[in-house]
């Protein structure tokens, strides 16, 4: 009895699946159905039926021939096509009538069909598919790809430079790796290792390794984006008369302008002094103000305090006072 089949279907990914996505499902299954590896009886079908939908989705135009062809299938159905155009379920998608064959347009050659010939397109399609490639037997499949996590800090995150990490090899076993790390790298970023990876199946290449990067925490900087943030410690005569201050910055030590009569929670910005960006403007500094006082005074301090208590008129508790 024939099956229908859709490579969406047989390959588990969704129809606006990318490229990448396409690939790693194919990989996946590939390796798990290789009679090499699966002894069920079943699993050289089911290899075949992997191989021949990521010939379709694979390719860029007999994708978009797959889905102009379902299209054109689901139409003539909701429209209530005649025996001699279609049959129903026609728009399910391609169908594999037996073990050996390909995927196929219902339509021309089924019984009673009238002869109605398939659109000129799929017949290049399935004649470019499966030209001489059946009966031969299961071949190379490329290694799954894996991933990792690996923790970094902010300094490193800032400069760059050459890691050594060590990881679970495809084995299982420690193994150590050289990562280069980019310049400007973000939480969240990957890191691709060509070839270090899953070992392929029957000669197949291995598969990459993916390193996902997590910045760690910092007792004094937080990132956000490319942008990085510190509190800046301010006496409270710097912020009432202005000051250049100095603080310690990621990409080492810098001097902040602070404007007089700022208030504790203001952000003083730095432009492009934050993370690196290979493509485009680095990010930006921030300085939180953060207005601290002495715990501790000496006499001529308190004196000093006492003096611009009783000349000054500022009340930080009137309307509109920031």
């Amino acid at each position: 009895m024939a099956e229908d089949r859709d490579p969406y279907q047989v390959l588990g990914v969704a129809r606006d699946a990318t490229p990448e996505e396409i690939q790693r499902a194919y990989r996946t299954l590939a390796r798990r159905q290789h009679p090499d590896i699966n002894k069920d009886p079943g699993a050289e079908e089911r290899f075949k039926q992997i191989n021949e939908a990521y010939h379709v989705l694979s390719d860029p135009q007999r994708r978009a021939a797959y889905d102009r062809s379902r299209a054109r299938r689901r139409a003539r159905a909701t429209a209530g096509a005649s025996p001699g155009t279609g049959r129903p379920g026609a728009a399910a998608g391609w169908q594999q009538p037996g073990a050996a064959a390909g995927w196929q347009q219902p339509g021309g050659g089924w019984p009673g069909a009238g002869g109605t010939s398939v659109d000129v397109d799929l017949e290049d399609l399935l004649g470019s598919m499966f030209g001489g490639g059946h009966g031969t037997g299961p071949g190379p499949v490329p290694g799954a790809d894996t991933r990792a996590g690996i923790t970094i800090g902010i300094e490193d995150a800032f400069r760059g430079g050459r890691h050594q990490v060590s990881l679970p090899g495809p084995d299982g076993r420690p193994r150590r790796y050289d990562v280069r790390i980019p310049a400007g790298v973000v939480d969240g970023q990957r890191i691709r290792l060509a070839g270090q990876g899953n070992p392929g199946v029957a000669g197949g290449p291995p598969g990459d390794l993916y390193l996902v990067v997590h910045l760690a925490p910092h007792p004094r900087w937080r990132v956000e984006g490319r942008d990085v943030v510190l509190d800046l410690p301010v006496a409270p005569w710097e912020a009432a008369l202005g000051a250049q201050v100095p603080l310690d910055a990621p990409g080492g030590p810098v001097r902040v302008g602070v404007p007089a009569g700022t208030p504790s929670g203001r952000r003083l910005r730095l432009r492009g002094q934050g993370l690196p960006n290979p493509r485009g403007a680095a990010g930006d500094l921030y300085a939180e103000v953060r207005i601290t006082v002495p715990a501790t005074l000496t006499e001529p301090e308190r004196h000093l305090f006492e003096q611009l208590r009783a000349a000054s008129t500022f009340d930080p508790r009137a309307s509109g006072t920031s």
